[in-house]
């Protein structure tokens, strides 16, 4: 019986087509296993191109997607080793359209030309995230695991030694005890005394008395 799932996102949709293993299937408890992989197919929404192949295709995808995706979001460069079984799935990213190119690479001798599709940002991570919901699903291929390897440390950036980063850290509190004694051997400024405000005093009118004893203001 011909069993077929789909992973569906908002801008990619992976779909899968298989059969079970007769010889297991009355042993299994689980009902609708893919077993066999008979066909995948992987869309993306805006694009009439889409890429499609056996188990080789989705094995090597699933890998190049998961050892791009570790590489994007770590921001650490790493050589990757080419699968020996075609087609090769390759993703690459022109920078200056913030593209990530999805390539897919015929066997040498054959006729058929490598198939190229252009991914925005949106639909590389709905291939990851389909590619992540079809490893999660025990009822696909429960025998296909993925292998990743560990990013190695020659490949990471070069830390700074213990003894650099000592030194500010070091010079910064010398400093600081340096600036400290330095402020105590200065004395204070003298404190100024307070100035009593005398109140102004009036013109005093002179007074002038008149002939008749009359004061004249």
């Amino acid at each position: 019986m011909s069993i077929r799932k789909q992973y569906s996102l908002p801008n990619c949709n992976l779909i899968l087509e298989g059969m079970e293993d007769v010889s297991e299937s009355e042993s299994n408890s689980v009902s609708n296993q893919i077993a066999i992989l008979i066909n995948a197919e992987c869309h993306f929404v805006g694009s009439n191109q889409y890429l499609s192949g056996g188990r080789v295709f989705l094995e090597n995808l699933a890998t190049t997607v998961s050892n791009y995706a570790q590489e994007l979001l770590s921001g650490l460069p790493r050589p990757h080793s080419k699968p020996q079984e075609y087609p090769q799935i390759r993703l690459e990213n022109l920078a200056e359209d913030d593209i990530h190119r999805l390539t897919l690479e015929p066997e040498p001798k054959s006729e058929t030309q490598p198939a190229t599709i252009d991914l925005t940002t949106v639909q590389l991570f709905d291939l990851i995230e389909a590619v992540d919901q079809f490893f999660a699903d025990d009822t696909v291929l429960p025998n296909l695991t993925l292998e990743l390897e560990s990013v190695s440390k020659r490949y990471r950036p070069s830390e700074e030694p213990l003894v650099d980063r000592a030194i500010p850290f070091v010079t910064g509190t010398a400093s600081l005890a340096i600036a400290a004694a330095i402020f105590w051997l200065i004395p204070p400024p003298p404190i100024p005394q307070p100035v009593e405000s005398i109140p102004e005093q009036l013109p005093v009118e002179e007074v002038i008395p008149d002939e008749d004893n009359t004061v004249v203001e």
